[in-house]
C-alpha cells in the first residue's frame, strides 16, 4: 500500500563523467516448513527467500551494479545451513563480477552465526569476492532452486577494509570503492560473546568518515533503524523485545551528529519490511537531522506501520516533541534499490512489486521479473542543497548556484496530500545537484532536481516555474525565436525543450521575464536577466541550450525568384523587404541537413558576423518561410 510520497547553442556531444551503481536488498527470510524446504515447494530452501533473491539478482545484473549491499536478516532461522544457503545463492552475482557485502540481522544474532558469517563471506574482511568455501555450497534436487555454478576466479572489489575491533572484524566493517566510503554496522553478538554496542564503535565510525577523501560520498548501513515504523527496537537497543526508540539517547545523538558533521546524507537499514523515508533528529529536535531510509521487504512477511507512530508514542512522551519528519512510505511491497553515483551526485531508484498483503505473510513469491515498477527516485549532491518543503508551502525558497549558474523556483507550492499510515503528512525533501558541461553545447551548468513528485509511483509534480541563468551567447541573433531556452533530459538521455516533458499543458513561448499569469507549458527567455524559465510539472536534469531541430525535408530545387534572391554581402544576409516583413523564420542548414541557425528576422538585413566559424567558406542551405510560402536556396558564404 502506498502513502507519502543567437549565439546559437547546439546540443551535440555533451560530456559527462561515467556513473557507477550499487544495489540494496533487505531481509531475505523465508519460514521453514516441517518435512520440506519451504512453504512454497522447494523454491526457498533452509529459511532463505531464494525465489525472491534469484529474481532480484537478475535485476542487479541487468542494471550493471558493481556492488550489492544486504542489510541483514539474510535468513529466517540463522542456522549455519541457512547462512550457507544464502551464500550459495550469491554465486550468480559473483559470476557477473558483482561484489556482495552483507550485514547480520537479529535473525543471525548468535555467536555461532557470527563465526559462520565470517567464514562464508570472507570479503567483509579483505574485499576478496567469489571465495565461498567449497563446503558452504548447498545443493538441492529441485531444479527450481539449483544454484549457479561457480565460474571465474576470486576478485577484489574495494580497498581500505577495517573494523572497529578484533571481535568485530568482518562484522562491522568499512571499505572504499571509487569515490564512496561504505560503513556497515553490526550490533549483535560477536564470536567471543563480548558486549557489542554501537556506542563502542562511535570513535571508529567518526574517524572513518572524517578521514575519507574530500568531496567523496559516504553511505552508512545497519540492520535496525534510528526510528522505525513497526518495530520499536532500534540500532541503539540491547533487546529486540523490550527495545524502544528512546534507547541510549546519548549514543543516538552522537551517531546522528557524526553523520551530519561528516556530510553523510543517508543512513539505510532494514528490519521493518517497509519502505520508509524520514528525517530523524537528535533528541532535542534541533542539533542535527539525517535522512533515514528503511528498505522494503524481500521476505515472506510484511509488517504494518504502527498507528500512532512509534515516534509519537515514545519520543514525544520522553522528549516533548516528535523527532521524525515523514517523507515517503510504501508498505506491503517486495522491493530493491539501485543507487547511482555520478561524481558529486547520488540518487536512488526504488523498484517494487505488490506482495498482495496489507500486513501479513505470503505462501509463495509472486512473479517479479517483468513486473517491477519504479516507485520513486530521490537524490542529493555534494555540490547541491536540500530543502524540506511541507505540504501547502511555497517552493520559492529553492535557490541554488554553482559555477556561475543560478537555479530558482519562481512559483509553485507543494500540492501533495500524501500521508503515512499514522496520518502524518509527508514533507517533500527536495535535492539539488550540479554537473559541469565540458563543451560549448550548453549555456549553463546542468541542474539535477529531485524529490517533488506528489505520489508514490508517479513522476508528476505540482506545477512550478523553474528558472536557470545562462552565459550570454556571442550574438543575440536567433535566441529570440523560441529555439533557445530551458531543456530537460528525456528518458533516452537526449535533451528536449523542458515543457515537452510535461504532463498536459499548452506549449507557448514568451520572449521576456516570467509572469505569474504563465500557465503550464509556457516557457520563456529573459534576455536582459540572461535567464531561461519554464512552467513544468516533473523533476529531472535541466540546462539552458538550443532545442533539437528536425532536418530539412523540403526539396532543395525550390528557389526564390531571381528578382527576390537572398544573397550575402560580407557577413550580412540581404533579403527582399517584402519577404522580410512577412517572414516567420529563416533557417540555415548544412548540406547534410543539420540545422545551424534559426532566426526570426527584424528588417531585411541580418548581421551574421558572430557566426563566421559556422558559416565562413561553407555552402549552406537557407529555408525561408514567408507567410505560407516556403523557399529553399543554396548560398556560399565567403
Amino acid at each position: 500500500m502506498t502513502f507519502c510520497s543567437m549565439g546559437i547553442i547546439f546540443l551535440i556531444g555533451i560530456a559527462k563523467s561515467e556513473p557507477w551503481k550499487f544495489g540494496l536488498i533487505a531481509d531475505t527470510q523465508w519460514p521453514s516448513a516441517a518435512g520440506s524446504d519451504s512453504l512454497s515447494g522447494f523454491k526457498n530452501p533452509n529459511s532463505v527467500a531464494v525465489d525472491i533473491i534469484n529474481q532480484v539478482n537478475k535485476e542487479f545484473i541487468s542494471k550493471g551494479v558493481k556492488i550489492v549491499i544486504a542489510v541483514g536478516d539474510v535468513t529466517d532461522n540463522g542456522s549455519n545451513l541457512a547462512l550457507d544457503t544464502r551464500a550459495t545463492y550469491v554465486q550468480a552475482l559473483y559470476n557477473a563480477g558483482i561484489a556482495f557485502y552483507p550485514l547480520r540481522g537479529n535473525h543471525e544474532s548468535s555467536k555461532t552465526a557470527a563465526i559462520e558469517f565470517k567464514r562464508i563471506f570472507p570479503q567483509t574482511q579483505n574485499g576478496v569476492n567469489n571465495a565461498t568455501p567449497a563446503d558452504a555450497f548447498v545443493y538441492t534436487d529441485s531444479a527450481q532452486t539449483k544454484p549457479a555454478g561457480k565460474t571465474g576466479s576470486a576478485f577484489t572489489v574495494g580497498s581500505g577494509f577495517s573494523s572497529p575491533s578484533t571481535p568485530l572484524s568482518g562484522l562491522s566493517y568499512t571499505f572504499t570503492y571509487n569515490n564512496a566510503t561504505f560503513i556497515l554496522l553490526d550490533q549483535f553478538t560477536p564470536p567471543d560473546s563480548s558486549a557489542n554496542m554501537i556506542d563502542s564503535q562511535q570513535t571508529w565510525i567518526s574517524s572513518v568518515l572524517a578521514s575519507r577523501p574530500a568531496k567523496t560520498h559516504a553511505f552508512v548501513f545497519g540492520h535496525k533503524g534510528l526510528i522505525t515504523e513497526n518495530h520499536a527496537d532500534i540500532l541503539f537497543s540491547t533487546d529486540e523485545a523490550t527495545g524502544l526508540p528512546t534507547d541510549d539517547s546519548a549514543g543516538a545523538n552522537a551517531f546522528i551528529e557524526s553523520l551530519v558533521a561528516n556530510k553523510v546524507h543517508y543512513y539505510m537499514g532494514g528490519h521493518d519490511h517497509i519502505h520508509n523515508r524520514a528525517m530523524v533528529s537528535t533528541t532535542d529536535g534541533i542539533t542535527a537531522k539525517v535522512q533515514e531510509i528503511i528498505l522494503a521487504s524481500d521476505s515472506y512477511k510484511f509488517y504494518k506501520p504502527a498507528n500512532p507512530s512509534n515516534d509519537s508514542k515514545y519520543d514525544s512522551v520522553a522528549f516533548g516533541h516528535d523527532r521524525e519528519t515523514p517523507i515517503a512510505q510504501d508498505y506491503a511491497q517486495i522491493g530493491y534499490y539501485i543507487v547511482t553515483v555520478d561524481s558529486a551526485r547520488a540518487w536512488v531508484d526504488y523498484y517494487a512489486v505488490p506482495s498482495g498483503q496489507t500486513g501479513g505473510v505470503i505462501a509463495s513469491a509472486p512473479t517479479l521479473t517483468g513486473n517491477w515498477v519504479k516507485r520513486e527516485t530521490f537524490g542529493y549532491s555534494l555540490n547541491g542543497r536540500e530543502f524540506a518543503i511541507p505540504q501547502g508551502q511555497s517552493y520559492t525558497t529553492v535557490i541554488d548556484s554553482f559555477g556561475g549558474t543560478t537555479a530558482r523556483i519562481l512559483s509553485g507550492i507543494n500540492t501533495s496530500t500524501a500521508k503515512d499510515s499514522s496520518g502524518r503528512t509527508c514533507t517533500q525533501m527536495i535535492g539539488t545537484g550540479w554537473s559541469s558541461n565540458t563543451t560549448t553545447t550548453i549555456a549553463s551548468k546542468i541542474l539535477s532536481l529531485w524529490g517533488m513528485a506528489n505520489t508514490m509511483g508517479s513522476t508528476q509534480t505540482g506545477n512550478y516555474t523553474l528558472s536557470l541563468s545562462y552565459s550570454p551567447p556571442t550574438s543575440s541573433l536567433g535566441i529570440q525565436g523560441g529555439n533557445f531556452g530551458l531543456v530537460a533530459k528525456n528518458n533516452n538521455g537526449s535533451w528536449m525543450n523542458a515543457v515537452d516533458g510535461n504532463f498536459g499543458g499548452t506549449k507557448n513561448f514568451v520572449l521576456g521575464p516570467w509572469s505569474s499569469s504563465a500557465t503550464l507549458g509556457t516557457y520563456g527567455l529573459d534576455t536582459n536577466a540572461h535567464t531561461a524559465w519554464a512552467v513544468i510539472n516533473f523533476n529531472g536534469d535541466f540546462a539552458v541550450a538550443g532545442f533539437e531541430q528536425g532536418t530539412i525535408t523540403s526539396p532543395i530545387n525550390q528557389s526564390i525568384p531571381t528578382t527576390s534572391k537572398i544573397y550575402m554581402k560580407g557577413y550580412k544576409l540581404i533579403m527582399p523587404v517584402k519577404f522580410a516583413d512577412k517572414a516567420t523564420a529563416i533557417e540555415f542548414f548544412s548540406l547534410s541537413g543539420r540545422l545551424i541557425l534559426r532566426v526570426i528576422p527584424k528588417g531585411n538585413i541580418l548581421d551574421l558576423s558572430g557566426f563566421n566559424k559556422d558559416f565562413k567558406n561553407k555552402e549552406v542551405i537557407i529555408k525561408f518561410s514567408s507567410g505560407t510560402q516556403l523557399n529553399v536556396q543554396k548560398i556560399f558564404v565567403y
